[in-house]
């Protein structure tokens, strides 16, 4: 039975958490929209995939995106600057190396989404967090609905390349383990935001080579639309 002296103050309680739990949904519906609504606004809205350059490829889990590029070319051998010999298998001949951007401690401490404490992502609302690199080798991967190739031309690939250099550890790599054997983490510049976030990065750097993709893109479905999917795969 319910105290009647205690049944005001927790009724003065519940209606302010009731109202911070309904403008806190709709400042998440109100985020999702503007994510899809800047999504959906072109950059570079002229450019058209040549007939001829390089090929790489766009990948996603859902949630993340990445950019996979090809291990050596006469723009660019990664090796040097992201070697094999930093991951658990490094004999494997690997071809590609996938790169992307994201929030250091989510990347490092949350192997699934599951792990994902609502402290840190009230943190990353309210001051974001440390920015950090994930490098995955793969050999020879194959094109599906979850990576998709992508032609550019070759100065294109060039300016690519300059903007990820731009995320790249400056001097001494320090190196985390990654989930499996062929990937690592490594430390890197960038402050990991609501506005500036993984799949962000992602666009802005396939927007700085020139290439078509969305103006805002917080969700990973914001940079996949601007990637055509293969023949007879859905979008």
């Amino acid at each position: 039975m319910v105290d009647p002296v205690a049944a005001p103050p927790l009724r003065r309680l519940i209606r302010p958490l009731r109202w911070a739990l309904i403008a806190l949904a709709g400042l998440f519906a109100a985020y999702a929209l503007i994510g899809w609504i800047g999504s959906a606004i072109p950059r570079n809205a002229d450019w058209r995939e040549p007939d001829h350059g390089i090929e790489i490829m766009v990948e996603t889990n859902g949630v993340h995106t990445a950019l996979v590029l090809p291990l050596v070319t006469p723009e660019r051998d990664w090796r040097p600057l992201l070697p094999a010999s930093d991951v658990a298998a490094p004999t494997q001949p690997y071809t590609h190396v996938s790169i992307s951007w994201g929030e250091r401690e989510v990347f490092l401490e949350t192997p699934t989404w599951w792990d994902l404490s609502p402290a840190t992502v009230l943190r990353i609302i309210g001051i974001g967090g440390d920015g950090i690199l994930h490098v995955a080798h793969y050999v020879r991967p194959a094109p599906a609905p979850d990576i998709r190739p992508l032609r550019i031309t070759r100065d294109q690939y060039r300016r690519l390349v300059a903007e990820i250099d731009r995320s790249l550890p400056q001097g001494r790599r320090v190196g985390y383990p990654g989930y499996y054997d062929y990937d690592v983490f490594y430390e890197a510049p960038g402050r990991y935001t609501m506005t500036k976030t993984c799949n962000q990065w992602t666009s802005d750097t396939l927007a700085a080579a020139g290439i078509r993709t969305g103006w805002w893109t917080p969700f990973a479905g914001g940079v996949m639309k601007w990637v055509p999917p293969l023949a007879g795969a859905g979008s």
